[in-house]
């Protein structure tokens, strides 16, 4: 008689039949349950992140910046942004193809939209977060071969209030949150085809991945915690390659090229099509022109310096705008504020000024009170010449003395003094043309001068520094005593008037493509360096985030608002920062099991390979997205954790999953199995119950708020500094 009993068969990577149970048994039947059980997670996510998708009906926090951003590319109109522009430019096309004509301001929280047609910006959004459960779902499924962490870990995305609150806004979150999961999905299932390297899927996920990381790079610069983590891995992919003696060193170098077009040249030639795309787009002068240096700003049409025509050379008698060559220097700035008591002398503000603005003029004049005749051609200032300059709206005189400046102490403070061109020999400055000599005339936009103090000798210097309130959050004007030639301490002359001088052609200044580039990229990168809290701003912290400590008011304040609150879910942030110890515990089981030998069956080795190796990629992922944020001096906010959230709940799925696939170890297979279907289920009992409670945080909450007693929300404000 033929024996009933099946043997152990194992697979191509050296699993038993008993670890196949995780994710092949019955593969017909099983890749069925998958199918299905993904596109019950997709009409979950959709669903979730498009309901109430127009409420509330008026501009909700960042809503201003980004959605005004669109407005800028649908009217070509130039801006500054910290941020590369992809992602507002996405917006903008979003609203462009459903109909909205960029005319909406967006000029404050609360404004109503009214007749605007915002749902199409919205709806772009929240189409992408909607994308992050589905790619969790088959990254982790991939990574472990087990549906069931796929669906939890899809499962805490879907119903995260965070994740559904972030996704249902005009922002760049959910923009970037998609290309970031779109990165690790392509890198991940690029990884799973390693065994058919070379074909046409090797070489598509390959291509995608690059296409991705373009993009989360051209989102935000965050986008580069996510490059170094498939750097990383592709890195011990070669590694491994390089130790497989039965590949030549023809095949790894056909290798290692493949990866450097697909994940260097690849996506550095998109990023700089986005920028080349963003350049042709917003072509018309705006807001953002001041940032940025003369040679830029010719190139916009509307600027007074695209195909400018002024006089060459500077006069006495011009009025002048003077331009700090410091990237995102701005202009010689003055204004009726005084500096306050104990700052300095007590005497009219200097600053510099990102904006053009009429209290950039400046009058140049001679050193003694004295005009050229009516109607003859003025004198040219040359290099050394003394001038006065006259403030052209207050009429006080550029000024220095030795008094300390405001922020920088080993400095002279620079003031406007005087009145009506009237002053003292503090008034006297010296000009002078980097590289040139006594008696070299003054080019307009393209001479680099100095303006030094004749009686202290000290140079006029933007020290980049910005001013408190009482400066207007303007920067600071000093006078160095140090004359090593730096970019803070040149000028050039941008706007010039002198209706005595004939005019000439500047449209030789318009720089290259390469030249932008690079200028605008200092310019974000100084922008994004110098973002500090305003006064009664909440800056959050680093260690704040993992606990949920505090949240973020979206819309409203008062009872009758209608009001919205990012808060992640407690109950799935806290599982989260549990299993996140959870994992390093059973990770470092794991190898130490491995590291001594033990005589493990190829269910628990399969186990610890997905720890290992899945779960250490999605572990390291959620410290590059996380750490990175202890060093930066930048203001910081609740919302910059979701990126390394999404790396710690997929990290979860497989953490639980892997943990509940192993209570045999400790019971019989079958309360084992018992213990997993009834822990799963309670899982997601505790998931859907916890979102039925707080979903208000995403969805709108009117009546009274959670401190007072009366208010619905008032038993689930479990910490004091929740503030919904």
């Amino acid at each position: 008689m033929r024996s009933t009993t099946q043997p152990k068969v194992q697979s191509a990577n050296g699993t038993s039949q008993q670890w196949l149970q995780r994710g092949t048994h019955c593969p017909n039947r099983q890749g069925g349950r998958n199918v299905y059980t993904l596109i019950l997670v997709i009409i979950l996510s959709f669903s979730t992140r498009l309901y109430k998708i127009l409420e509330p009906p008026h501009i909700c926090w960042d809503e201003t910046h980004f959605g005004k951003m669109g407005s800028y590319y649908i009217n070509r109109t130039f801006f500054f942004d910290v941020h590369p522009p992809l992602g507002k430019m996405l917006i903008g096309l979003a609203g462009y193809l459903t109909g909205y004509d960029g005319t909406f301001p967006f000029i404050k929280p609360g404004d109503k939209y009214e007749n605007h047609n915002y749902w199409g910006m919205r709806g772009f959004c929240a189409g992408l977060g909607s994308c992050l459960p589905p790619f969790a779902f088959v990254a982790v499924q991939e990574l472990s071969g087990s549906p069931s962490a796929a669906f939890i870990s899809s499962g805490l995305l879907i119903f995260d209030t965070g994740f559904v609150t972030l996704s249902q806004y005009i922002l760049l979150d959910p923009v970037l949150m998609f290309f970031i999961m779109a990165s690790v999905l392509s890198m991940v299932k690029f990884h799973a085809h390693k065994h058919r390297p070379f074909s046409v899927s090797w070489w598509s996920w390959l291509l995608l991945t690059g296409v991705n990381l373009s993009g989360a790079l051209g989102v935000k610069f965050v986008g580069l915690f996510v490059i170094l983590l498939v750097g990383i891995k592709t890195a011990l992919d070669l590694w491994d390659l390089l130790g497989d003696l039965t590949l030549s060193l023809v095949d790894f170098g056909k290798h290692l090229l493949a990866r450097v077009f697909g994940l260097i040249l690849l996506p550095l030639f998109l990023y700089i099509t986005i920028f080349a795309v963003h350049f042709v787009i917003l072509n018309k002068s705006g807001p953002g022109d001041g940032f940025f240096s003369s040679s830029f700003q010719s190139r916009l049409v509307g600027n007074n310096l695209h195909n400018a025509s002024m006089p060459e050379y500077l006069a006495f008698g011009s009025t002048v705008t003077l331009k700090n060559l410091r990237i995102a220097g701005g202009y010689l700035h003055s204004h009726w504020h005084l500096y306050p008591e104990g700052v300095g002398a007590h005497q009219q503000q200097v600053t510099t000024y990102l904006h053009k603005d009429y209290n950039n003029l400046w009058l140049v004049k001679k050193q003694h009170h004295t005009d050229d005749p009516t109607g003859e051609a003025p004198d040219l200032v040359r290099h050394g010449d003394v001038i006065r300059l006259e403030h052209k709206e207050t009429t006080r005189n550029l000024h220095s003395h030795l008094h300390e400046a405001p922020l920088t102490k080993k400095h002279l403070q620079v003031t406007g003094y005087g009145l009506n061109g009237t002053g003292d020999t503090n008034d006297l400055w010296v000009i002078e043309v980097c590289g040139g000599r006594k008696g070299d005339l003054v080019k307009v936009l393209r001479s680099k001068v100095r303006i030094l103090h004749q009686s202290t000798g000290c140079v006029l210097y933007s020290s980049g520094k910005t001013l408190p309130k009482w400066g207007w959050e303007q920067v600071e004007v000093s006078c160095s005593p140090y004359h090593k030639d730096t970019p803070n301490s040149q000028w050039n002359i941008e706007d010039h008037i002198n209706p005595k001088l004939p005019n000439i052609s500047f449209a030789v200044l318009k720089p290259s493509f390469l030249e932008i580039l690079l200028e605008s990229h200092i310019v974000m990168i100084r922008g994004n360096s110098g973002l500090k809290p305003k006064d009664n701003e909440i800056n959050s912290k680093p260690w704040h985030w993992p606990i949920n400590y505090q949240g973020l008011r979206f819309s409203g304040v008062n009872e009758s608002d209608y009001r919205v609150y990012l808060l992640g879910n407690p109950v799935i942030w806290w599982l989260n920062l549990l299993c996140l110890g959870l994992y390093v515990v059973m990770a470092f089981v794991a190898a130490a099991s491995i590291q001594r030998g033990f005589n493990l069956d190829s269910k628990r080795r399969g186990h610890c390979g997905v720890l290992m190796r899945g779960g250490g990629m999605l572990f390291l992922g959620w410290l590059l997205h996380y750490l990175p944020f202890y060093t930066m001096g930048r203001i910081l906010y609740y919302h910059h954790y979701f990126p390394a959230m999404l790396f710690s709940s997929m990290l979860t799925g497989i953490t639980l999953d892997t943990l509940l696939q192993n209570t045999d170890l400790l019971f019989k297979p079958a309360l084992a199995q018992h213990l997993q279907r009834g822990g799963q289920t309670l899982l997601l009992a505790a998931i859907l119950y916890s979102f039925y409670l707080f979903h208000p945080l995403s969805y709108g909450m009117r009546g009274p708020l959670a401190h007072d007693p009366s208010s619905p929300m008032a038993k689930l404000r479990w910490m004091d500094s929740w503030e919904f």
